[in-house]
């Protein structure tokens, strides 16, 4: 049952977004370093038993967990978020961690212009209106007609519209299924396919780097924990606009770890998309009240 302590809960979701950020920073140092698969994979095993123990303790079983009305959207859900991991992750090595980050928080604009078509849910013409400069926001900070443009960043718009199908698709699975089932889902279905990919590209990893890859698998599993804490003590719409914090921590550790560069077109573009996404979320809660 979700609570309403939103004092709690915005002190939580702050956190998670810091441990997810460092996780990042972490995901970004180890995929320089060897196979992005190959990390993924690691990371993934992890994941998988943390989420069979967390869905047996709650439904009471992993067989209760498991139970789905739809075995193969919600194995879809679970593969495409393991490979939108691995596309994220390769464009933190190739594009920098911040400008990676600050393209992907569009997502929930993605969302919201794709709600309407995928879930038959109204989108108004004020939301019609915030997703339009949430995406004026992108094309900020990619500048596509200034010289400077990164084919890179594509591997970043491919990561938000990859989650944000992840997304519509989760919310679609829980017309029919539990929660526990989704999460459940997305984490053996994730697991075992980037067990099957990830597996060609083992390469030695260094005793230090098993310490960094110990640290991100505890980091993510930690963030998980939290983020459904979050949501068990506050209501989501009264948190989720904290959620952009993650960009604000990865952009410190992108300027102090990795010496990336914050350029004013993606602090602007940035900024436009935040305040775009805390509207669609604004006018989507005014919408629900």
């Amino acid at each position: 049952m979700t609570g309403n302590d939103t004092k709690r809960g915005i002190m939580l979701m702050s956190l998670t977004m810091l441990i997810f950020a460092s996780q990042d920073g972490i995901s970004r140092y180890l995929a320089a370093e060897y196979n992005v698969l190959m990390v993924v994979m690691i990371r993934y095993w992890f994941f998988a038993a943390f989420v069979l123990t967390v869905s047996a303790k709650r439904a009471g079983s992993i067989a209760n967990a498991a139970r789905t009305r739809q075995p193969v959207l919600q194995t879809f859900r679970g593969v495409l978020l393991a490979l939108e991991v691995c596309v994220m992750v390769a464009a933190f090595t190739l594009l920098g961690l911040i400008e990676s980050m600050a393209i992907f928080i569009s997502y929930p604009l993605i969302v919201a212009a794709l709600s309407g078509p995928i879930l038959g849910e109204q989108v108004g013409a004020y939301r019609w209106t915030a997703i339009g400069i949430g995406f004026v926001g992108v094309l900020v900070i990619l500048q596509p007609g200034g010289g400077v443009f990164s084919p890179y960043a594509l591997v970043a718009v491919t990561a938000a519209l990859m989650f944000a199908l992840y997304t519509l698709l989760t919310r679609y699975a829980a017309r029919q299924d539990t929660a526990a089932a989704s999460f459940f889902w997305t984490g053996t279905a994730g697991a075992v396919a980037m067990s099957v990919i990830g597996i060609w590209f083992w390469e030695p990893m260094a005793p230090r780097d098993w310490l960094w890859m110990l640290a991100l698998c505890v980091s993510g599993a930690t963030g998980h924990y939290l983020l459904i804490k979050t949501y068990e003590v506050a209501e989501a719409s009264a948190v989720q606009p904290f959620a952009y914090l993650q960009l604000v921590f990865v952009s410190v550790i992108g300027l102090l770890v990795f010496n990336e560069d914050l350029r004013t077109n993606v602090i602007i573009g940035a900024g436009l998309v935040i305040a775009a996404g805390i509207f669609t979320i604004w006018r989507a809660r005014r919408a629900t009240a």
